[in-house]
């Protein structure tokens, strides 16, 4: 601690504020304070804890203790449940309507006291007072309340989030955040600095405690720590093996076993750890640090809505310290086998332990003065999704790591308006927007806009800046920087990406299609500005100098992420390249032109939104054109990234030039990108979801072309989960292809069936009086069959089925049938084509879509459940029977039904129903539905867990949803004249 040197300055004061949530706060802030007060200095804890907490371990005048609760962290019905909606009611009771009383309290009593510092370990309104006493203040702790309530608020009712708002707003007032390993995401703080884990010292040793005690050397020892008993838990003997001992912290007056041993109130429980063999409780950071650092296997039984516990669970796990004990064998007395687990356990956590002392060595530098966010960029770790270790530890996003979605939005939010008073709105404004000044529209609470337009921000310093760490991601950050001119306006457009829960391929042949707009979305900002105030990239400038016609339109494009993918980060031409004299170039040109470079191929997907702007509505563009990419969809996925970018872009330049273009427009014209411009023959429900959808509903679509018959609403017990398979997607991959030519193939083959039918009839003397009118009408439909699915599955199967060939070669067709009507693909003539899966699967998908439809209206069953994941399998293999199938979708497909099927679903209430291969097929993403709980999400994560031990690969997984780009519309933006003045 440097207590030389302590003692040249002056003795500080420090008010320790310790949340009223539990013992774990104290005990942890015990740790800190003592050092503090070795060095010299006197603490003023403010807490609800009794006592013996505290003064145990500290005995000095210095330590200070007042007696105030000012939050009341989660209120429990019993140690492993949670009360959401009773946490926030209290929470509002004891923080929320006293406030102002509050407020005026503690600032009086900070400022007799003469505090230099304001510690809090969590309590929000300490670090508002301390603002308010023009004091600084700092956080200690691995989790702030506003995380932990923002999910019970989704269960309460929105009426409670100005709750998290009030807490996020008050921690933003504090310094930093002293942030301890097994961390959650901490939105509201701006700088973080990480310390090894806060740990009480041992005092006695584990012979001294077992010989204090009476325990033999040869019994095994398991220390009981809950903080209180689950209901109706009675202890028996028989829950523990042969030869095995309970310790019991804080038991009631009931009365134990003898094989059960109740520990003092006040026993010094690091002592009691070290000296046993394992320990079973409930996860939170003091049994978890204590554990890790006295090595001491953990049995651990999960706690119902406590938000802490998957990160910290995740360290014990990756220390090899954790068992995880259900609570059916804890409440029923199995305890036997978590416990022999434990012992073969070898816990291997060697990080330090000595947290308070380096957190105690911060607070009194900052005391002093010391700055310890000079040299950081505030909000750099800002919605981070951190655990420890970070992605080291390979755990992908699930529900129980992700932020609540709304939540990691809410400052946005209150900028455009909240339930909350008008003059707290003014502590609301977001730090990431400051620099910003939106002219129009409005960023719906979207984190990942927010995220976009921080960094939009910030670009203006990106030339004037050091040298940067994050060196893979400059050279497209500096084109960037360079492509606008921050005196213009700029629009800001929004793209989703989408899952296709079922219709998918059968989209080109007319089916009804039902699709999910996904989290994920893709932002593009374009900024219109006039060729003379154009800035060029230097090569631009000089092929424009070459050409000696002055000024004229170009388009420069930056793609975020696309050195990561091999290709090139920036495009530009003249859009007088898509002109052929006065007439916009053809699509095969245009094509041809975007292949010329593979590493450039990309921008087709954007470029060429202009060209059917062109060419389709006969647009001409005067201006030059700049264009950020940024698409959080990742590739090869199966859930349309390309549709996402088509439509971001194509919004963005309608925006820009005062298009009114409807969003249905919108997406059919991406589609015409995709099909003439990239060669891709996709149908167009990737692009009418992208465009069209809302969040958290499916969009209900007829693909003829494209008629939206709405929304449906997904019942509130049914939830959506993509996997992805690690296998990578492409629309434009040759067995999609070949699918599509086969299905417009078997369609011209029934027309022809159909008009032989009737002829045949005709010339055996059957006049159309003899002919049943509507059996005359069928046929006549189905002779000028427009969409495959227009045909029913038993008209297929009675006239049409035995008649379609299983292949055909391409060749032999075009002799026999002519062209096969599908004006975005081309027969191979030397190709042998699948025909009757390609032409069955449209057929019945079409039936399997309406099924699907009506069934999601239907009561709630499991027979509702188990009918609708029937259809989702049946569509599964009907991909297969068309070759779209792969090993990897059929192997999560098959982890889905054996997770259906597995003796623990059937003893209880099912989970997981049905999956499907999606999109375009050969591999992807895998649609999956089940119940909407939490033992599905880990479900979920099982198969992940599984796939990637078969596979070595650990796939992504999509949940969530947002609103599509015709709810999003566009923002109009411009850099704020101070940004303004500081950037130049």
């Amino acid at each position: 601690m440097g207590e030389g040197k302590e003692s040249k300055r002056h003795p500080l004061v420090f008010a320790y504020y310790v949340t009223g949530h539990g013992f774990g706060h104290a005990t942890r802030a015990v740790e800190v304070v003592r050092h503090l007060i070795l060095a010299g200095h006197v603490v003023h804890v403010v807490t609800g804890a009794p006592d013996y907490v505290y003064t145990t371990e500290i005995e000095s005048p210095q330590l200070i203790l007042r007696k105030v609760l000012l939050d009341c962290g989660a209120v429990q019905a019993d140690a492993l449940t949670v009360d959401r909606l009773a946490s926030l009611e209290k929470y509002s009771e004891t923080a929320v309507v006293p406030r102002e009383s509050i407020l005026q309290t503690e600032v009086k009593w900070l400022k007799s006291i003469k505090a230099d510092l304001v510690v809090s370990d969590v309590v929000p309104v300490a670090c508002r007072a301390a603002a308010d006493a023009n004091i600084r203040s700092v956080c200690v702790t691995n989790f702030s309340w506003d995380f932990i309530y923002a999910d019970y608020v989704m269960v309460a009712g929105h009426h409670h989030r100005s709750i998290v708002w009030q807490i996020a707003e008050d921690y933003s007032h504090c310094e930093y955040l002293i942030r301890l390993p097994g961390y959650c995401p901490m939105p509201a703080f701006r700088d973080a600095i990480d310390v090894p884990l806060v740990v009480r010292r041992l005092h006695k040793s584990k012979e001294e405690v077992r010989r204090e005690l009476g325990i033999s050397d040869d019994s095994k020892v398991v220390i009981l720590n809950f903080g209180g008993q689950p209901a109706g838990w009675t202890l028996k003997e028989d829950c523990l093996p042969d030869g095995w001992l309970c310790l019991v912290c804080g038991a009631s007056e009931m009365n134990l076993p003898s094989n059960f041993l109740k520990l003092a109130k006040d026993t010094y429980t690091p002592d009691v750890i070290a000296a046993s063999d394992c320990m079973l409780g409930k996860i939170g950071y003091g049994t978890v640090s204590e554990a890790l650092a006295y090595k001491i296997p953990f049995v651990f039984v999960r706690r119902d809505y406590f938000n802490e516990e998957p990160f910290l669970r995740n360290m014990l796990e990756y220390y090899q310290t954790g068992v995880e004990m259900i609570r059916r064998d804890l409440l029923t007395g199995h305890w036997g086998p978590y416990l022999e687990h434990a012992l073969s356990l070898s816990p291997c956590y060697q990080g330090g332990i000595n947290g308070g002392e380096v957190a105690a060595s911060l607070l009194i530098d900052t005391a002093y003065g010391k700055s310890y966010t000079s040299d950081k960029v505030s909000g750099a770790r800002r919605l981070r999704d951190a655990i420890l270790l970070g992605y080291q530890l390979q755990r992908v996003p699930g529900r129980d790591l992700s932020i609540p979605e709304w939540y990691s939005n809410a400052e946005n939010e209150l900028r455009t308006g909240s339930p909350m008073a008008e003059a707290e709105e003014t502590f609301f404004t977001p730090h990431y927007l400051e620099g910003l000044e939106i002219l129009h529209g409005d960023v719906l609470g979207l984190s990942d806009t927010v995220t976009f337009l921080k960094n939009l921000s910030e670009l203006g310093f990106i030339l004037h800046s050091a040298k940067s760490p994050e060196k893979r991601q400059m050279r497209e950050r500096k084109a960037a920087a360079k492509l606008f001119n921050w005196e213009e306006d700029i629009y800001v457009t929004r793209a989703p990406g989408r899952l296709d829960v079922v219709g998918g391929i059968a989209d080109y042949s007319g089916s009804l299609v039902l699709q999910l707009p996904i989290r994920e979305a893709c932002h593009v900002a374009l900024q219109k500005i006039h060729p003379k105030k154009h800035r060029l990239w230097k090569h631009a400038q000089v092929r424009q100098n070459a050409k000696g016609l002055g000024p004229t339109p170009v388009l420069q494009i930056v793609s975020y992420g696309s050195e990561l993918s091999n290709r090139g980060p920036t495009f530009d031409m003249d859009l007088s390249d898509f002109m052929d004299g006065d007439v916009p170039t053809s699509y095969e040109k245009a094509r041809s032109y975007f292949a010329q470079d593979p590493s450039q191929r990309w921008a087709a997907y954007i470029a060429g939104t202009i060209l059917v702007l062109m060419k389709e509505l006969n647009i001409r563009f005067e201006s030059s054109i700049n264009i950020l990419v940024s698409s959080a969809v990742p590739e090869g996925k199966g859930v349309s990234s390309s549709a996402a970018v088509e439509v971001a872009t194509m919004s963005a330049v309608a925006a820009s030039h005062g298009l009114n273009i409807s969003p249905r427009e919108i997406a059919l014209l991406c589609q015409k990108v995709e099909n003439r411009v990239v060669g891709a023959p996709c149908g167009v429900m990737d692009q009418m979801t992208s465009a069209c959808g809302e969040a958290n509903k499916l969009l209900a679509m007829v693909c003829q072309p494209a008629e939206v018959l709405g929304l449906v609403e997904i019942p509130n017990h049914i939830r959506f989960w993509g996997i992805d398979s690690g296998i990578r997607h492409s629309v434009g991959g040759a067995d999609y292809g070949s699918v599509r030519i086969g299905a417009f193939m078997g369609q011209e083959i029934i027309k022809s069936i159909a008009s032989g039918l009737l002829s045949q009839s005709y010339a055996n003397g059957v006049t159309s009086d003899d002919l049943d009118e509507d059996a005359v009408e069928l046929l006549d439909n189905e002779a000028s069959l427009q969409y495959l699915c227009n045909l029913s599955p038993h008209r297929f199967k009675a006239l049409y089925a035995k008649q379609i060939p299983e292949t055909l070669l391409g060749e032999t067709f075009f002799n026999t049938f002519g062209d096969h009507g599908d004006p975005v693909t081309v027969i191979d003539n030397k190709r042998n084509y699948g025909l009757k899966a390609a032409t069955k699967h449209p057929i019945y998908e079409n039936f399997r879509a309406k099924a699907f439809k009506a069934l999601l209206t239907s009561a709630n069953s499991d027979d509702q459940l188990n009918a609708i994941g029937e259809l989702l399998y049946q569509c599964h293999y009907s991909y297969s029977a068309c070759g779209l199938g792969s090993d990897g979708t059929d192997r999560l497909v098959q982890l889905v039904q054996e997770m259906q099927h597995s003796k623990m679903s059937k003893s209880a209430e099912g989970t997981l129903y049905g999956a499907k291969i999606t999109g375009g097929g050969s591999g992807g993403t895998v649609c999956i539905m089940g119940r909407n709980c939490l033992r599905s999400s880990e479900q979920i994560l099982k198969i992940q867990k599984k796939y990637k031990d078969a596979t070595e690969y650990l796939p992504l997984i999509f949940e969530g949803s947002s609103p599509g780009a015709g709810t999003f519309r566009y923002l109009r933006i411009r850099l704020r004249q101070q940004r303004l003045q500081e950037t130049s």
